[in-house]
């Protein structure tokens, strides 16, 4: 059994369709310097297909990079929060697209940190030496639960997706370590409400196109909690801030990230930031980013 999981390949997929805060502020009441100074977004991508096209788009990118046949796909994983349907997964749409029929697959879904879940999964399974080929994807459409009369979440989020190919390694590389965790305490800062079998059909106007968001209890806690993660990781593998040449994290607002940075220590320029161009693309951030 390899000692290793080495991510050998990796795409993208981002809707053509661009949405402007410029564009925003013609049907809700705010302004390009208003969203940009809370969030550090300037426009994101709107799809007008699936999420499962937008993953198999990233998938085929995927493969192509790693130089490897589709058929040789033998676990696929689609970290999402936004599925095509409830039963088949996304992953089974995925594989019907991409004819990775040699492949199991399901999808996962942690929200935000639904990729990071899902590459440490990918990465114990190939550990494990069960599997030797894993199509890791990040996926989501946000945009199709938003509101378009709330001013707090329309502006945040966007579609797109992306992808890697996990593989057995023996050379030190891919995810070295992980800490997952949840604070299901504070479920109710972020949440679709009355959707699901706890919802009511019932009451009037029922619609799902609702994000419920607490964006100060979401920032004390990103901050705090990314800061712990990363501390509890590099103290694992023996390493410090010092050590630290790239940060890739999850693109929810800059203010976010710009807090995260300054309490590791680290410069910004040392930190991925995409979010101006994408917004919040849930469990896609991370792998459109790398």
């Amino acid at each position: 059994m390899a000692e290793y999981a080495a991510i050998t390949g990796w795409g993208k997929c981002i809707p053509p369709a661009i949405l402007t805060n410029d564009a925003i502020a013609t049907i809700i009441d705010t302004s390009d310097e208003w969203i940009r100074t809370r969030s550090g977004i300037r426009q994101r991508r709107i799809s007008h297909v699936p999420g499962s096209d937008l993953a198999a788009v990233a998938a085929q990118r995927a493969i192509a990079a790693a130089g490897i046949s589709v058929e040789d796909v033998d676990l696929l994983i689609v970290a999402t929060c936004t599925p095509d349907t409830v039963i088949p997964s996304t992953a089974a749409h995925v594989q019907r697209k991409i004819a990775a029929s040699n492949a199991a697959v399901f999808d996962l879904n942690a929200g935000c940190s639904g990729f990071i879940y899902s590459l440490s999964v990918a990465t114990a399974m190939i550990r494990s030496g069960a599997y030797k080929k894993a199509l890791v994807i990040g996926s989501e459409r946000i945009t199709w639960f938003l509101s378009w009369a709330s001013r707090d979440t329309a502006v945040l989020f966007g579609d797109g997706a992306g992808a890697v190919v996990v593989e057995p390694s023996n050379a030190e590389s891919g995810l070295l370590y992980s800490h997952l965790g949840c604070e299901g305490e504070a479920a109710s800062a972020l949440q679709i409400p009355n959707f699901g079998t706890a919802g009511n059909r019932f009451v009037e106007n029922y619609s799902v196109f609702e994000i419920q968001f607490d964006g100060r209890e979401i920032f004390r806690r990103a901050v705090k909690g990314m800061a712990r993660e990363i501390k509890i990781v590099l103290e694992k593998l023996g390493l410090g801030n010092d050590d630290i040449d790239l940060i890739i994290p999850h693109q929810a607002n800059l203010r976010i990230i710009e807090s995260l940075a300054k309490h590791l220590s680290v410069d910004m320029a040392k930190v991925e930031v995409n979010i101006q161009n994408y917004g919040n693309t849930s469990a896609a951030t991370i792998p459109v980013a790398m």
